[in-house]
Formats: structure tokens, C-alpha cells, sequence
């Protein structure tokens, strides 16, 4: 049996991503509807080979639909997730909106599968921050073996996270680098051509930033809420890719060989970790991959039992489009949607 699958916000990087990848990884769908907002109806994006025109949010039917995969902003999610949802349509939003609600999963399939059962509350499924969702997945495995007592996370994130105004305004304040022109800034607070800025989403009154507490707090729901996480989330002139430089503080003992071993075995890593020129992974070479990958694994000498290990994953996939088509999947493969359809 196929399923009928919308995708909102089709026209943005991470919506095309999931069109990509739903086509790449053969989801078992009859029909995929590509949805935007009004201003985009007729909007033609791709689905393998097939071209869809895409249809008004406002004018989509979402009654006979099984899987809604939406990619439209925390607004526009809290607005049209519950209106969706009381169609009997699984919603699984990749913004913010729904990820701290306790009615709602919020699912790194990797690390907290069996949560998946719990969208029946509210017919919606959320998925993570893209910097958590790849800082989890090497986590996981290591804590199940040892014990996480203290994260301690520095977070180099790519303009793509920003969306295509990021990614349009770090080319186009690098063209103007090189001819001398005036750099204009409109997406990010200073200019982030050959810069860095330590400051990703709106301050908060400890003087920590959203997006660093939503590392901390989302770490803490799907993996654990004793471990303490602390991070500092800065945005890098990379297109593609977050990296993560990440301590780890472990309650039991925990080589770097045996964490090495340990990260080779589990699910979604990949380790590229040789002591010499090159034998590191950097977010260059995981644009367009599925893995989380996993460089620079060492004993951390200042404290008992702990790693120092760098992290890097392709921010649209693993950190959005993959992470949400993998929800689906588990949902298809668990018979959850037909439990879903008999209720």
C-alpha cells in the first residue's frame, strides 16, 4: 500500500531537499503534493524526474493525506500543524513551534525511535533543531556505554540554517569582497563574508541565545534531562554543513579507542578519524551525505573521564530533510499509520 504525502514549504531549500530524498530513498507514496504559500502557487520544483506544480496551502485538501511534512516556519506551523492534524494527516514540523510541547515526540530516529508512538496525542511529530540532531546521534551511543554527565558544545553552523537569504548573502557580500563594492547586510547582524558571528536566533535574559538553549533543552528531552549541556552557537561563512566541537564529561570510564569503536558500530556515524594531514572530515565534504560524522576523538586530559570529538553533518539533510523522511519511514515500517487509520 502507498501513502499520499504532502510536503509544505516545497520551494525552500530544506522542502526541495525533502522532495530529493523522498525520491532518492523510494518512500513508498502514490501521490507526493507539493504545497507553498499562495504567493508560490504554480511554482514548479522536482521530484526525481517528475516536475510538480505546487498548490496554495490555503487551498490544499488535507482529509485523504497520510503524511504531512512541513518546512514552513514556526508561524506558519503553529497556525496550520493542529488544522492539519485534525484531518488525520501525521504532521512532522521541522521548525520550532512544537518541539518543547510534552504532547509532542520530538524524534531523532537514530537515538529515540520508540517515542515515535506518542504522535497519536496530537497527530504531530517534531523534528529537531539541525544542530541537536547531529550532536545527538554521536552522543547516544556514547552515553548508553558510559554515562554523560556534562556536555560542553561550540556549534560552527553553516548560512545555509539560515535559509536562502543566508546562503544569498554571504555570495553575494563575497562578490562584493573581491570587486570593491559596498557591503550590503540584511540577514545577519554584521557582516558575515570572510567573518564569524557568535550569535544565532535572539538573546535571552541569562545572555544566552535561543538557539543555543534549544541544543540544551532538546539534548535533554530526546536523550536525557540529567545531563547538563552548555553551548555557544556561532554562524561561519560556510554554505553547507554544521560543525560542532564537542567535550564530553562521562559518570564511568570511556577510552578514545573504545569511543572510536563504539561510533563505528552506531547507527547514522560515520568516523573519519586519522591522526594525520586530512584525516578529518570538515562540512565541505558532508554536503550532500546522509552520515553524521565523527573526527578528532581524544581523551580530554583536564577532567576524569572525558572526550574531546568534532562533529559535522550536512545541515539540510541529517539536520532537517533526511531527519523528517526518516519520522515517515519509522511511522510506514512500525504500521503506525494504519493504527492511526483504524482509530
Amino acid at each position: 500500500m502507498g501513502y499520499k504525502v504532502a510536503v509544505v514549504g516545497a520551494t525552500g531549500n530544506v522542502g526541495r531537499e525533502i522532495l530529493a530524498i523522498l525520491d532518492e530513498r523510494g518512500f513508498p507514496a502514490d501521490e507526493v503534493i507539493a504545497v507553498a504559500s499562495r504567493r508560490s502557487q504554480g511554482t514548479e520544483v522536482s521530484f526525481g524526474e517528475k516536475t510538480l506544480k505546487t498548490k496554495a496551502l490555503e487551498l490544499t485538501d488535507f482529509s485523504g493525506i497520510d503524511i504531512c511534512l512541513m518546512s514552513a516556519g514556526g508561524d506558519v506551523a503553529k497556525e496550520w500543524a493542529p488544522k492539519i492534524a485534525a484531518k488525520g494527516c501525521v504532521v512532522i514540523d521541522n521548525s520550532s513551534a512544537f518541539r518543547y510541547d510534552q504532547d509532542v515526540p520530538l524524534i531523532v530516529p537514530e537515538v529515540n525511535a520508540d517515542a515515535v508512538s506518542g504522535f497519536t496525542r496530537k497527530y504531530i511529530i517534531a523534528n529537531p533543531n539541525c544542530s541537536t540532531a547531529q550532536l545527538v546521534v554521536a552522543l547516544k551511543p556514547l552515553h548508553d556505554h558510559a554515562r554523560i554527565k556534562r556536555v560542553v558544545v561550540s556549534t560552527y553552523q553553516s548560512v545555509s540554517g539560515a535559509g536562502k537569504e543566508g546562503m544569498d548573502e554571504l555570495f553575494k557580500q563575497s562578490r562584493a569582497v573581491f570587486v570593491a563594492d559596498e557591503i550590503e547586510r540584511k540577514k545577519f547582524t554584521k557582516r558575515i563574508a570572510f567573518n564569524v558571528i557568535p550569535h544565532i536566533d535572539v538573546f535571552m535574559e541569562d545572555g544566552s541565545t535561543k538557539e543555543e538553549w534549544k541544543v540544551m533543552a532538546e539534548t535533554k528531552k530526546m536523550l536525557d534531562p540529567k545531563i547538563k549541556v552548555t553551548c555557544t552557537a556561532v554562524r561561519v561563512p560556510v554554505f553547507i554543513g554544521h560543525s560542532e566541537s564537542v567535550n564530553i564529561e562521562f559518570e564511568n570510564p570511556i577510552t578514545a579507542d573504545e569511543a572510536r569503536a563504539i561510533l563505528r558500530e552506531a547507527p547514522g556515524c560515520l568516523v573519519i578519524d586519522r591522526r594525520e594531514d586530512g584525516g578529518y572530515i570538515t562540512p565541505f565534504e558532508s554536503a550532500g551525505e546522509d552520515a553524521t560524522y565523527i573526527s578528532r576523538i581524544r581523551e580530554d586530559q583536564t577532567l576524569e573521564n572525558g572526550l574531546n570529538i568534532w562533529v559535522v553533518s550536512d545541515n539540510l539533510r541529517k539536520g532537517a530533510a533526511l531527519n523528517a523522511v526518516q519520522i515517515a519511514e519509522l511511522l510506514v515500517n512500525r504500521k503506525l499509520l494504519g493504527a492511526k487509520q483504524a482509530a
